[in-house]
Order: C-alpha cells, then sequence, then structure tokens
C-alpha cells in the first residue's frame, strides 16, 4: 500500500451508546436537555483523531437498524431489541432510552456543523457501510467499534484493523488478525463463520445447538469454512465425529441463511463522498450557535482542536 493516508470508520451509534450509557446524564443544556451523548461523542472522535491522526473520517450510520431482508432470512434476528412494533415502513421500532432518542438529531447537527462525513445506506445498517468503505479502500483503514461482528473485516495485508472499544474507548484494543486468533482461535476471515456456529444472543442468533467458541474453532480450523463444514456433515466419509455430525445436520435450516444475516455487506453502493478529514468546521456560525444552545463548552473547543491537528 503506497499511500500514507488513514482513513478512521466510526460505529457512531456503538459509540453513542456507550457515551450515553457511560458520561454522567447530569451534564445538561441550560434548558435541562441532556447533552451527555452529544459531548461524550464528540470526545472520543477528539481522543481518536487525536491518536490516530486520519486524513480520512467517516461517521457510518444506521439507517436502518433491523433491516427487513436480515429479518426475512432469520426472523429472530435483533428480535429481542424491538421495543414496540407500529403500523407503517418502520414496522418495528429500537428499544432507545428517551434521553439518548432526544440527543440525536442533536449529534446529527454537530457533526454537520463540523463538516465530519456522515454515511448511511437505505435498508442497511452502519456495518455495512463500514464493510464497504473499508473494503479496497486504497489506505490503511481503523474501524472503531464495541461490536464484534466487525471482526470479520480484519485484513492484515489490507491494513484494515479494528480498534475494539468495548472496554472504553480510552482502553480499547487494536485489533489484528493475530489478536483475533488468539482470542477465538480462527483467522479473521473466519470470524463470520465462527459467529453464525456458536451464536450470539445480543444479535439474536441462535447459533447451532451445543456448539460453542471451542467447537466451532476446532470445526473451522479442520475444514475452512462453513460450506465444508456442512459438506463434511453430509460427507460418512468425512472425518467429523458423530456428534457435531448430528448437530450440524439438525441445524441446517438455520445454517442455509444464517451466514447471509452476519456477513457484512461490502458492495453497496454508496454514491460519491468526500471523506477528507474536514480541519475547519464547515459552518463556524452553526459551531458557535450549538454551543451556546446545548452548552458543548471544552468538548467543542477539543473536537475543533483536534481536527485542526492543533491540539
Amino acid at each position: 500500500m503506497a499511500t500514507g493516508d488513514r482513513l478512521l470508520l466510526l460505529d457512531t451509534a456503538s459509540l453513542y451508546f456507550r457515551a450515553f450509557f457511560g458520561v454522567p446524564d447530569s451534564m445538561k443544556a441550560s434548558d435541562g436537555t441532556p447533552v451527555n451523548a452529544v459531548r461524550g461523542l464528540m470526545d472520543f472522535i477528539s481522543r481518536l483523531v487525536g491518536e490516530y491522526d486520519p486524513t480520512h473520517l467517516a461517521c457510518c450510520w444506521d439507517d436502518d437498524w433491523r433491516p427487513q431482508w436480515r429479518v426475512d432470512l432469520l426472523p429472530s434476528y435483533k428480535a429481542h431489541r424491538v421495543v414496540r412494533e407500529v403500523p407503517g415502513p418502520r414496522p418495528d421500532v429500537e428499544d432507545v432510552p428517551d434521553p439518548l432518542e432526544a440527543q440525536i438529531p442533536i449529534i446529527q447537527s454537530v457533526l454537520e456543523a463540523y463538516g465530519i462525513p456522515v454515511v448511511g445506506h437505505p435498508e442497511m445498517e452502519a456495518d455495512d457501510v463500514i464493510g464497504t468503505l473499508a473494503t479496497d479502500a486504497g489506505m490503511a483503514v481503523d474501524i472503531v467499534t464495541g461490536d464484534r461482528d466487525l471482526f470479520q473485516l480484519v485484513d492484515d495485508e489490507a491494513e484494515v484493523r479494528v480498534l475494539y472499544v468495548a472496554r472504553g474507548v480510552s482502553r480499547h484494543e487494536r485489533v489484528d488478525n493475530a489478536w483475533v486468533r488468539g482470542k477465538y482461535g480462527v483467522d479473521a476471515r473466519q470470524y463470520a463463520d465462527l459467529a453464525t456456529l456458536r451464536g450470539d444472543a445480543s444479535d439474536g442468533l441462535p447459533g447451532v445447538s451445543g456448539v460453542g467458541d471451542k467447537t466451532a474453532a476446532t470445526l473451522l480450523n479442520r475444514f475452512g469454512t462453513i460450506d465444508a463444514i456442512i459438506a463434511a456433515a453430509g460427507d460418512p466419509d468425512s472425518d467429523m465425529g458423530p456428534g457435531p455430525r448430528g448437530k450440524i445436520k439438525a441445524a441446517a435450516d438455520y445454517l442455509a441463511v444464517a451466514p447471509r444475516v452476519v456477513a457484512v455487506r461490502r458492495d453497496l453502493d454508496l454514491g460519491g463522498h468526500d471523506l477528507t478529514r474536514p480541519r475547519t468546521p464547515a459552518d463556524h456560525d452553526a459551531v458557535v450557535a450549538l454551543d451556546e444552545q446545548w452548552g458543548l463548552g471544552s468538548s467543542a473547543v477539543r473536537l475543533v482542536e483536534a481536527l485542526s491537528g492543533s491540539h
């Protein structure tokens, strides 16, 4: 890879949820509106831009947090996160705390004012936007998320890694292939198959009954892919024990659809986006007005300084 450029891709919802639950809700604007998620996200961006000095930056957005095409394949997908069903084009509503819901439009206004690119796609999750932007980016890519699903995008050769914030943004881990193999016993390119086999309660993926991390890793190291595992289960002469064979065969219906649900899309038409990191706010007057209205204070100062490189 010839360029010295670096693209920082933010799983925005993952970060503003983390900010909301991690920053005291006593942080409010003068009218009493909570701004802990707004200021927390701004501080996260400042910290990450300051540490990694990306030349390119994008806040990736969940235009659809639970795409119907994934639910059609696997009805249990994220079903436990649905708080209510409503008529209309959006049949389900995600369980988002009201004080956070009120801050999302403010977050959108802040990102727009600072000129930080926001990229989404109809009927797609931020993960799919990230997968598309990270693939063939032509530069090193850092993906910031608390979501393990994105480990499948790690690619040492293409210089794509995950900055995993499960323990906090200030204590994030740099995930490369060796990290994934050390943690899960498989290569990053096999992680989606591992997740499919073992399941993931946080996404409503039941997995193959009786198959956990270790069994899934053993099968993937022996056979390579889910397709090869399914083929081996159906081949009486294959090197697969009767226990795993029975479990894989019993899960045939699930395994026929789940890999498509778990796989992050990498081929979306996102149109033309200039992801060059803004060095100055796109709308200085809007930045000042937002600061005055919502009391963004030191968070606003830090973000201006981090983006400009003067921190």
